[in-house]
C-alpha cells in the first residue's frame, strides 16, 4: 500500500525545508504522494514536482488559505487548481501583500514598545512572497532579542500579545468560489483545531467537498468523528501532517501517512471538473 501526507509547507511560506530538502524527507519516510499547501502561494509547487518527478513520487498542487465564515476563523486547502488567468491568481497576490503589510504592523508594534527591529530583516529572512509570524519570531532569535522561537511568541506574537496583529482574511465563500474556478477541491483544514467545527454543515452548504480528518494534532476520538461526519455527507478524506520543516519543534512529516485510496477519491473529485482533460502539472504553473 502506497501513503500520502497532503498538508506540508516549505520555505515558499512558513516552512523551513526548501522544496527538494522536502521531497527527499518524505522520499525518506516511504511516502508515495505528498501536496504542497502554502499559505496564500504556489510558487513552491513547480520546484516541488520537480524533485518529486526525480524520485519517483506523486505531486499533488495545492494551497491553504485562510478565511472568515460567521466571525470565525478556518482554513481552506485548495488541491489540484488551474490557476492559470484565473480569479484565484490575482487574488493570490493580494494575499500576499496584505501579509507583508501585517509584518510591517507586528514590527510597528515592536518598535512601540522599545524593541529594535526593522521589516526588511524579517523579510530577508523570509525569502518568500508569503511572510509569517514565524519569520518575525526567527528576526527576533537572530538579533538576540528573545532566546528562541516559542519565548518570540509568548511574549509578543500569540493572539493577545502586544505585536500581534489580525490577519487579512476573505470570506470563506469567496475563498470557495476562488478555487472552484480554478477547477479545485476545496476541504476544511484541521477541524479538530478550529473552533468553527460546529459550522461543518453550513460549510457544506457553502461548497466545500471535504474534511481533513487525519492530522497531527487530532486525537483518535477526533479522527474517528471527522471520518464519520465525512462519510455521513458524502464528502472525501482528506490528511496530513501540517508540517512545517523544524520552525515549531520536531518535524511532523511522517506522522500522517495517509493511505492512497484517499488520493484515488480526491483524484476523482477534481477530475469531475475537468472530466476532458487532467489537472495541470504543477511544473506547468506559474511563479
Amino acid at each position: 500500500m502506497h501513503f500520502a501526507d497532503l498538508h506540508l509547507h516549505s520555505s515558499f511560506s512558513d516552512g523551513t525545508y526548501t522544496p527538494v530538502e522536502l521531497a527527499r524527507r518524505s522520499h525518506e519516510l516511504e511516502l508515495h504522494t505528498i501536496a504542497l499547501t502554502d499559505h496564500d502561494t504556489m510558487e513552491g509547487c513547480k520546484p516541488t514536482a520537480e524533485a518529486c518527478a526525480e524520485l519517483g513520487m506523486d505531486f499533488i498542487p495545492g494551497v491553504e488559505l485562510t478565511a472568515e465564515f460567521k466571525n470565525y476563523e478556518v482554513h481552506l486547502l485548495g488541491y489540484l487548481m488551474k490557476i492559470e488567468d484565473t480569479p484565484l491568481a490575482s487574488e493570490i497576490v493580494q494575499f500576499q501583500r496584505a501579509r507583508q503589510e501585517r509584518i510591517r504592523e507586528m514590527v510597528r508594534r515592536l518598535n512601540h514598545l522599545g524593541i529594535s527591529l526593522d521589516a526588511e530583516t524579517v523579510f530577508e529572512i523570509a525569502n518568500c512572497r508569503c511572510p509569517g509570524r514565524p519569520h518575525v519570531a526567527r528576526a527576533l532569535v537572530k538579533k538576540g532579542l528573545c532566546s528562541s522561537v516559542d519565548e518570540a511568541f509568548s511574549r509578543f506574537l500569540r493572539r493577545r500579545c502586544p505585536a500581534w496583529a489580525p490577519k487579512f482574511r476573505i470570506s470563506a465563500h469567496r475563498s470557495i468560489e476562488l478555487i472552484k474556478q480554478a477547477g479545485g477541491v476545496v476541504v476544511l483544514a484541521h477541524p479538530g483545531l478550529s473552533r468553527a467545527a460546529h459550522l461543518i454543515p453550513e460549510l457544506i452548504n457553502a461548497g466545500i467537498d471535504g474534511l481533513e480528518c487525519f492530522h497531527s494534532k487530532h486525537s483518535t476520538t477526533e479522527t474517528e468523528h471527522y471520518v464519520n461526519t465525512a462519510k455521513q455527507h458524502e464528502l472525501i478524506i482528506t490528511g496530513g501532517s501540517d508540517c512545517h520543516g523544524t520552525s515549531k519543534g520536531k518535524p511532523l512529516i511522517g506522522s500522517i501517512k495517509l493511505p492512497s485510496s484517499y488520493v484515488h477519491k480526491l483524484r476523482a473529485k477534481a477530475a469531475q471538473f475537468h472530466p476532458d482533460t487532467p489537472p495541470i502539472p504543477a511544473m506547468n504553473l506559474p511563479n
